[in-house]
């Protein structure tokens, strides 16, 4: 009889339907049961020796929360029978209730050794607690994961002992991941976590990833593609990271409709063992980036969600360098105007309004302190060859050092992401505000940007929230400080001026941050008002840990 591996893993959830995640010990049917008599079920599907399924829900009422239960072959899996937890829940707000989105990334799931934490309370470990002590009040609508859930470059101790179990680690990728086998045991180790289990089974998420969770600087430039591509393990460590990201991260992101329609949830399930299939898709997915599309949008009642890829999109040749493809830039400018109305009515403001709040989530963010923009601006004018061939040679060394590979190391994508921003801003239909959710940089801030000549109606924020759970060495907190500061701004635009930088289209203040520690953000959105909180796991003298309130304000 087949037994529940992981999960249940609630993902896609809106008015009236969900999807439900879990992997399993063998082949079966998967069978959702809610206490309002809604259900769902469906077959498990192979991949590479794993069975897997993604239980769509149909029925639900609006603006309920109905407990549920898991089934293997008719089999209860779901809750467990010693579970300290409260029943996991399927919850479906209505645009009344408004919404609150937590988020943040970089989560290093590496288990505390002899009971003591090396990097200190675990972010998504004290959420979950506060949510099971009371669920009604503080379970977020979503949780959205912004990269580097998993990290495939930097193992804990357990899973290198894991590995060396299995081949010789003196030989290349030594101690990092190597296969799509490796990965499993990444996403066991993480979402096995008792307190992260559960609040994933009862909070819906959505994810991308970031570079970590294939390789630290994914896609850096074309040279470095170059490098890795030039090695005997690169190309499995590739294609086993696209296709573990699509079953564990990527399949949960979309909604019913858009499974149904997908070529390749069909094929994976319709033969007996889709690795085939699966592998052929990351083969074309790393030989033609522009053929796959990893962002999606996801709608929330008057909130509109776009995930952006900012790390497999990049177009990386230096005459034409772009963080995203010309499709992909295309669909990004489609899904934030659409359904805006009439640009040139002389109605209401608000009454062509598509939604009330855009969130545009990227791993990488958008606005940095401006000392860290200018640099990798100057070091983009490099490598293109600004400054002669010797400064693109050490620019790209550089590049790789110091990981010069956010918008700003793209300047015509920072700016035209920045043009997009104020245009979905401005006029007629504008949302109240537009936010950029990043992680990546291992500290949280919130900067305000401005254009010159015009003012968006929307609030603008830059609302980047990292690590959740990770280490912030004393230099991370060092530089980052500095790189805020009014001499580093000044220093900034010498560099720049050295690489014959234009000035960027946008400027921005820092209204928030730095902050250091485990943290997550919460947006929560009531209409047109939003307000956003940041939290930090500490640790309380009796050894339990709290979320404690670092800023709380009015967005909105």
């Amino acid at each position: 009889m087949a037994g529940l591996r992981l999960g249940p893993l609630l993902r896609y959830a809106d008015g009236s339907c969900a999807t439900v995640w879990v992997e399993t010990s063998g082949p079966c049917t998967a069978e959702v049961r809610c206490a309002d008599g809604s259900r769902g079920t469906a077959r498990t599907f192979r991949i590479a020796g794993h069975h897997y399924a993604l239980v769509p829900v149909g029925g639900l009422t609006p603006g309920t929360a109905t407990e549920y239960e898991v089934f293997l072959d008719g089999a209860s899996v779901w809750p467990p029978a010693d579970s300290r937890f409260p029943p996991s829940v399927i919850a479906t707000p209505t645009d009344d209730d408004g919404m609150r989105v937590a988020f943040g990334s970089c989560r290093w799931a590496a288990p505390p050794a002899g009971g003591k934490d090396s990097v200190g309370p675990d972010a998504l470990d004290t959420l979950s607690a506060r949510v099971a002590a009371d669920p009604e009040r503080a379970r977020p609508d979503v949780l959205l994961l912004l990269g580097d859930q998993v990290y495939a470059d930097e193992v804990s101790d357990a899973t290198r002992h894991w590995l060396a179990g299995r081949r010789d680690l003196d030989r290349p990728p030594g101690d990092q991941i190597a296969d799509y086998e490796e990965y499993t045991r990444l996403y066991y180790e993480s979402w096995l976590d008792p307190e992260v289990r559960w609040l994933l089974s009862t909070v819906p998420s959505c994810m991308i990833f970031d570079d970590h969770d294939v390789i630290d600087d994914w896609n850096t430039s074309a040279a470095w593609l170059a490098d890795m591509r030039a090695t005997d393990w690169w190309q499995e460590r590739l294609l086993s990271g696209l296709m573990s990201y699509w079953v564990y991260q990527q399949l949960g992101n979309l909604s019913p409709d858009e499974l149904t329609a997908d070529p390749l949830y069909a094929a994976v399930r319709e033969t007996p063992d889709g690795t085939d299939a699966l592998r052929a898709f990351a083969a074309r997915a790393d030989s033609d980036p522009a053929s796959v599309r990893w962002s999606y949008r996801r709608d929330f009642g008057r909130t509109r969600l776009l995930m952006v890829d900012s790390r497999a999109a990049r177009v990386l040749d230096e005459d034409r360098r772009t963080m995203l493809d010309p499709g992909e830039a295309a669909w990004l400018r489609e899904q934030i105007l659409e359904g805006r109305g009439d640009s040139d009515s002389d109605s209401d403001s608000n009454s062509n309004s598509a939604y009330d709040h855009l969130l545009i989530g990227t791993s990488l963010p958008w606005l940095l302190p401006h000392l860290v923009h200018d640099v990798e601006a100057w070091n983009a004018a490099m490598c293109g060859g600004e400054r002669g061939e010797r400064w693109a040679r050490r620019g790209e060394w550089i590049r790789r050092g110091a990981d010069l590979e956010h918008w700003a190391a793209f300047p015509s994508s920072f700016d035209a992401l920045g043009d997009l921003i104020a245009e979905a801003g401005t006029g007629p239909g504008a949302p109240a505000t537009v936010s950029v959710l990043s992680g990546d940089v291992h500290h949280a801030y919130v900067a305000e940007p401005s254009w010159a000549g015009r003012a968006p109606d929307a609030r603008v924020a830059q609302l980047t929230c990292s690590p959740v759970h990770n280490s912030v060495p004393l230099s991370i907190r060092l530089g980052f400080r500095f790189g805020w500061s009014a001499p580093a701004r000044a220093l900034g635009r010498r560099i720049a001026r050295h690489g014959r930088c234009a000035p960027p289209s946008v400027s921005w203040r820092r209204t928030g941050g730095p902050w250091f520690g485990n943290q997550i953000m919460t947006l929560t959105l009531r209409g047109r008002s939003a307000r956003l909180r940041l939290e930090q796991a500490r640790a309380n003298r009796d050894g339990t840990n709290v979320l404690r309130t670092i800023t709380d304000r009015e967005l909105a």
